[in-house]
């Protein structure tokens, strides 16, 4: 016969405030990623995590509160990812076609650097689309110019190299290829072979940088 000690359930490892935030945060990133603001949902979030929902809103104050904070974290991961690519050897214009690839090519995302942050459309589409609710606005704002602005360095390195077309505004350039990434959902919900679609609106947003374009 087994002790008590054997028989017994394992404890569960108590968190901190700031563990627990961090873990409803990860979690959050993971269902408003794959379903969007609207239809994603604080149950599914505090399933995840392993908490009942006042737990959620005690942390955040409200849904929109926690699409803000998780729109800042997926910005902060885009950030560090195109500071990566950036530092890497190699054309601007490969390390942009990386950066744009969509999630579509790969299959499943594995977190929020899978493949830049094409895995991430959804969610920036959410969030740009919902810029004028108060909550929202400033973490749209912000994740938009954060993104844009290292958007536009990486052109100006490809004009500097030659491979980036050198009449090219470097910030409207920016904004045009953060224009695809906002609209991906918006393709993928209504475009016949969305697929086949992406691709090609991918391409020729990228071939207009081109020298060639």
């Amino acid at each position: 016969m087994r002790s008590v000690e054997e028989t017994a359930s394992p404890r569960r490892t108590r968190l901190n405030a700031a563990q627990r935030r961090e873990s409803i945060l990860a979690a959050a990133v993971e269902v408003f990623s794959a379903a969007g603001y609207r239809a994603g949902k604080v149950s599914d979030v505090a399933a995840l995590v392993g908490v009942s929902e006042p737990v959620i809103f005690q942390n955040f104050g409200s849904k929109a509160a926690l699409f803000a904070a998780v729109v800042d974290r997926v910005a902060d991961h885009v950030q560090a990812e195109l500071d990566r690519l950036a530092s890497q050897p190699g054309s601007a214009a490969g390390l942009l076609a990386h950066a744009l690839e969509p999630g579509h090519r790969h299959g499943h995302q594995d977190g929020p650097h899978a493949h830049g942050f094409g895995a991430h459309g959804v969610l920036f589409s959410d969030a740009f689309a919902l810029i004028g609710e108060p909550e929202l606005t400033e973490a749209a704002r912000r994740a938009a110019r954060t993104i844009a602005g290292h958007l536009a360095d990486l052109i100006r390195r490809g004009q500097a190299d030659g491979d980036i077309r050198a009449d090219l505004d470097p910030e409207p350039a920016a904004w045009l290829l953060l224009s695809v990434l906002s609209t991906r959902a918006f393709r993928a919900a209504v475009a016949p072979g969305p697929n086949r679609v992406e691709d090609g609106v991918t391409a020729l947003a990228l071939r207009l940088l081109s020298p060639e374009g």
